[in-house]
């Protein structure tokens, strides 16, 4: 990481911990695995973290351990030092099929050997940051805290969190970790963009305060659509475009939310930076959001998604107005 490159990421802390993170971050999501080699990767991370990028995210389910096993090895191959970067793996979908106990469950028994699985994958004795990838409503809450807890005293992971729980369920686990005196959930990790905003803004507003909830956002150009590309159509080459993601193709092409990205474009272009990197600012600029999860396939993707800071140091409350009056409806 450079020395100018650190000055002007900006770092905040993760909720009430005393762990910092690059405002944006880079996640393996959909391309490490499927789109990305580990030569390429090791290209991405450099770019990453040359942009002042110190929080790498990652899941056991991604590409079924394939993109565990690429970030690891492509780290190992940079030589980057343990203390120098923030990783994290997410747990729950499995990957062993449908096996009993070990698929789409918390249970302690899946969380205690899929820990290992991952570390194993990743070539690391811990991660920074373990979070429960879903809630499991067939496994007790107080199951899951203890295990997760107790993966924490073990020293395999230093911070455990949520993705994508209920206000409800949160509140549940970390009041469980108060009472038994346990290694509580310090952050949660929901999609926020501007078509979804109710969850970080509205069902999470009490946390915030309450118990110190840290927030590492994803999806901030909502799987591709508010960086303008699909304005008119989907290109060859896009995630829509990829087997598998044929759901996507009818979201992304919606012509109402293309409309509204068309205005954002708009303004995007009175601030000399891309509709991207408004957009990722956006999400940033909310003082609850940690860190901004950022995705690609390319260094030129790398490179144009850390400019949001550019449209970051921008952002003023007249221009938050001017795009939250774009997406009200």
């Amino acid at each position: 990481m450079t020395e100018s490159a650190a000055r002007t990421m900006p770092y905040r802390r993760l909720g009430n911990s005393g762990l910092k993170v690059s405002a944006l971050s880079f996640g393996s999501w959909v391309t490490f695995g499927d789109q990305i080699d580990t030569a390429l990767a090791k290209d991405c991370l450099t770019a990453a973290a040359e942009a002042g990028v110190n929080f790498f995210d990652n899941a056991e389910a991604y590409a079924g351990g394939k993109s565990e096993q690429i970030m690891g090895q492509a780290i190992a191959e940079l030589g980057w030092k343990r203390h120098s970067y923030v990783i994290s793996t997410k747990l729950f979908w499995g990957i062993n099929g449908d096996m009993i106990n070990m698929r789409n469950t918390l249970n302690r028994k899946y969380l205690m050997q899929a820990i290992d699985g991952s570390l194993e994958r990743l070539g690391l004795d811990f991660v920074d940051l373990v979070f429960c990838h879903r809630p499991d409503p067939d496994t007790p809450i107080e199951e899951t805290v203890w295990a997760m807890s107790d993966m924490i005293s073990a020293g395999k992971a230093l911070y455990w969190g949520t993705s994508e729980w209920s206000a409800d369920e949160i509140r549940a686990a970390w009041l469980i970790a108060d009472k038994r005196n346990l290694h509580k959930p310090v952050m949660d990790q929901p999609q926020y963009n501007l078509l979804h905003r109710d969850r970080v803004e509205e069902e999470y507003a009490r946390l915030y305060d309450d118990i110190g909830l840290g927030l590492t956002t994803w999806s901030p150009l909502a799987s591709g659509v508010l960086s303008g590309k699909y304005v008119h159509g989907v290109p060859e080459g896009s995630r829509a475009a990829l087997p598998g993601y044929e759901w996507l193709r009818d979201q992304v092409t919606d012509p109402e939310v293309n409309a509204k990205v068309s205005k954002l474009a708009a303004i995007a272009e009175r601030l000399g930076v891309t509709t991207a990197q408004l957009a990722i600012a956006w999400c940033a600029a909310n003082p609850r959001v940690s860190t901004v999860i950022t995705g690609a396939s390319s260094v030129q993707q790398v490179e144009e998604n850390m400019g949001a800071l550019d449209a970051l140091a921008q952002l003023d409350d007249g221009l938050r107005a001017e795009i939250d009056e774009i997406f009200a409806s």
